[in-house]
């Protein structure tokens, strides 16, 4: 067992957005949150993220996870498009949680980066400035810097939501090749009818 959700609410300001959401996920699993728009499925990924704490129930993790660990990608993670970095510069930086103290990156940190450009298909973007690419390559990028953060737990919060719809597509066949390549567990919130068939277990919240 990864996660263990128990009587789970979410709310803010004594108000109460989430309610009594009991679910699991284990190991390799891949989840899809959905619902309409107001029923807490952001809310719920801030919670499992621990940047908010519940108002009722609990979150159980395993005893070995290390939530700095986690790779995160939402649809307002994207820097501004006139954001000066390189490709490979932006992937990397995923591995600043390992960093610890050390003042630069290692040979292994360096060749994951590139290892997720591969897994992607952009490694041909790696010289590339970042705000030189398309919508679509971006998001691949910023996919691939999460990737780089994750071990164990990828979590996704409509990381895809504005692109083409056959960009998304392709996107989330990309993930669940990963999911299912890779044994990575994936927690993604999505409104797309075409991330449901990626999914091995759906959470359907309503209002």
């Amino acid at each position: 067992m990864l996660v263990a959700c128990q009587n789970l609410s979410f709310g803010y300001d004594g108000h109460i957005v989430v309610n009594g959401l009991n679910f699991s996920v284990q190991a390799g699993d891949f989840l899809l949150i959905a619902g309409e728009n107001g029923s807490g499925k952001s809310t719920l990924v801030k919670g499992l993220l621990r940047l908010i704490n519940p108002m009722e129930g609990k979150i159980n993790f395993s005893s070995d996870f290390e939530q700095s660990r986690t790779g995160y990608l939402s649809q307002q993670t994207a820097p501004k498009q006139d954001f000066p970095a390189g490709v490979f510069e932006i992937v990397l930086s995923g591995n600043l949680g390992k960093k610890r103290l050390l003042p630069f990156y290692r040979q292994a940190e360096k060749r994951m980066a590139e290892g997720k450009l591969r897994l992607l298909g952009i490694e041909n973007l790696q010289h590339k400035c970042f705000r030189e690419l398309s919508g679509g390559q971006q998001r691949r990028v910023l996919l691939a810097r999460s990737l780089c953060a994750a071990e164990k737990l990828l979590v996704l919060d409509e990381p895809f939501a504005g692109l083409d719809p056959l960009i998304s597509a392709e996107l989330y066949r990309l993930l669940e090749k990963i999911n299912r390549e890779t044994g990575m567990t994936v927690i993604m919130v999505s409104h797309e009818i075409s991330a449901a068939a990626c999914a091995t277990k759906v959470l359907h919240l309503q209002k």
